[in-house]
């Protein structure tokens, strides 16, 4: 494959939508930059799992910022005072407590600023507002936003071709996007999904993000590469 596309920062986690959305990114041509965050997550076992997906996806780079929004609580991901839900029907109208409070924007902030840098001029995100758990710095709006920022409060933004702000997940159901990912090859068993794993990296299976998943492959016809807790 040619890259001729020019450079792309793209989001990692280390879970399923930021590895689909790399290849994405990688089968449009773009050499790839990863960025992932230690942020004080609970699952921090994620970042082994996009360091995992950087390198197979074919990113040219793979960076780890040390972030500590955790530190301002508020989440189920970054407060062990506050427990991980399990077993609760996900799709519904309340924003859930694993929602950290302004995380994509601060990420995307993040992002932007390493594409200026970088000479990136595309920024992939893994946001989806179809099969997801309610946040709202998941859904169109919020992208469309960022990206009017982005391309009042940069340079290049000012004096270029500005910034695209690119979510191909958006409009998809989970088992597409794992549809997706599995026709460009990706290797779900290197991704993390779950909000409460084991000490041994075993996902939880009932927290949304676990019932998300098993969910989107039953509906793609796919294996699920996930190792559960008994």
């Amino acid at each position: 494959m040619a890259d001729n596309a020019g450079k792309a920062v793209v989001l990692l986690s280390g879970g399923l939508d930021s590895a689909t959305v790399l290849a994405i990114a990688r089968q449009q041509g773009y050499q790839c930059i990863a960025l992932s965050f230690d942020y004080g997550q609970r699952h921090r076992i994620e970042l082994s799992s996009a360091k995992q997906v950087a390198i197979a996806g074919g990113a040219i780079e793979h960076r780890v910022l040390n972030l500590p929004i955790g530190e301002l609580g508020g989440s189920a991901l970054t407060d062990t005072a506050i427990d991980v839900p399990n077993g609760n029907d996900f799709g519904g109208d309340d924003i859930p407590v694993t929602y950290v409070p302004a995380r994509n924007t601060i990420f995307l902030s993040m992002a932007l600023g390493l594409a200026e840098i970088a000479g990136a001029r595309n920024i992939y995100i893994g946001a989806n507002a179809v099969d997801y758990s309610g946040y709202p710095d998941c859904r169109p709006e919020f992208i469309s936003a960022f990206q009017h920022v982005a391309n009042l409060a940069t340079r290049e933004g000012v004096e270029g071709d500005g910034f695209q702000i690119r979510a191909p997940l958006i409009d998809m159901s989970k088992a597409d996007i794992i549809r997706t990912g599995a026709a460009l090859g990706v290797d779900y068993s290197l991704t993390v999904s779950c909000y409460n794993p084991s000490e041994k990296g075993l996902a939880c299976g009932g927290c949304d993000s676990c019932r998300l998943r098993a969910y989107g492959f039953e509906m793609a016809g796919v294996a699920d590469p996930t190792s559960y807790q008994p």
